[in-house]
């Protein structure tokens, strides 16, 4: 991409910031820089509030429109690269990749490639024109499923605003620790953990952070364990993982959020096997849904479950079946 053309990102103030510092509401909303960053860019005039220029320390009330147009020096860096991808769907406004897990989506600190943008650049040359090769949302590196790619301007345009409007339709499965009884919501806000930038956290009482709604229901209950179903409301770094953990049932294999032992007691040694070896969260973006970009219909695709997901929920359907014998809960 070339270094002229700079990247456009777009806010309207959340009235929970009423009171805040422009840079504090940059830094919570604009989280993939940082504070020294934004701070310049404000100063530059590059982050601007309602189209004027504003200092990094003057107060906002919500409502406002911070508008951050910058080049980012990182973009002359990035490289095609023959990455396999998964793609299952394609035509000249979009593309849906089932992306697997251990693949970064987009190069950052530490990993300045190998990513999804590298192998989008590959596959699909033209995207270098786009902002961001076309990504328009992200999974974690350890979360497998689906993510949609804007193949034209007039697509990234479109996705951008429905992801704004929470109009994307975005449904995962995970694993979770404990025994779920039934379905329900978390609507806790999340921000940036005041003390591990690594990871996130519910704040509640923090003006910097963001609302997140997450529905989850159950899918199917194993001694321990439990398999949900979850739909998001709003799209927060790890967001799943962080609202599972508040309540208590942390993804199996997360290896942020989840602070006991990667198994529950009474687990028996064939499953704390799996357990053991499972690599990552286990976590799988299963359904996307949005409105096609050109035909402005609604579209929806579904993702299989990858076969590490698979072989734990096999191994926890046999403890179940175990279990049975002794206990008429699971029968």
């Amino acid at each position: 991409m070339s270094r002229d053309v700079p990247e456009q990102f777009n806010y309207r103030v959340e009235a929970h910031f009423n009171g805040c510092r422009l840079d504090q509401i940059a830094v919570a909303v604009f989280s993939d820089f940082s504070r020294a960053r934004l701070q310049q860019w404000i100063k530059a005039g590059e982050l601007t509030v309602d189209g004027a220029n504003r200092k990094p320390k003057d107060k906002l009330i919500g409502g406002e429109n911070l508008v951050l147009s910058v080049v980012l020096a990182s973009e002359d860096r990035w490289i095609a690269q023959n990455i396999p991808l998964v793609c299952i769907h394609s035509d000249e406004h979009i593309i849906v990749i089932d992306k697997p897990a251990g693949l970064v989506v987009h190069p950052g600190a530490g990993v300045p490639d190998g990513t999804l943008l590298n192998a989008l650049l590959h596959h699909f040359p033209e995207l270098s024109t786009l902002p961001r090769a076309g990504i328009v949302h992200r999974l974690d590196k350890e979360t497998s499923g689906l993510m949609v790619v804007a193949r034209s301007l007039a697509a990234h345009t479109s996705l951008v605003k429905q992801l704004q409007e929470r109009t994307v339709g975005r449904e995962y499965e995970a694993i979770v620790m404990g025994e779920l009884t039934g379905g329900g919501k978390v609507d806790k806000p999340i921000g940036r953990h005041p003390n591990n930038r690594v990871k996130m956290a519910v704040l509640e009482n923090s003006p910097t952070a963001k609302n997140a709604i997450t529905h989850y229901r159950l899918l199917n209950r194993f001694p321990r364990y439990t398999h949900v179903a979850c739909k998001l409301e709003t799209g927060r770094t790890h967001q799943i993982r962080v609202h599972m953990a508040f309540i208590k049932h942390a993804l199996v294999g997360d290896p942020v959020y989840l602070t006991r032992q990667r198994w529950l007691s009474g687990t028996s040694k064939q499953l704390k096997s799996v357990l053991g070896a499972f690599p990552r969260q286990a976590l799988h973006a299963k359904k996307l849904t949005l409105i096609h970009p050109d035909t402005k219909q609604q579209v929806s695709w579904e993702a299989p479950l990858p076969d590490d997901i698979q072989h734990l929920l096999a191994e926890l359907e046999l403890e179940k079946i175990n279990s049975a014998s002794t206990d008429s809960h699971y029968v």
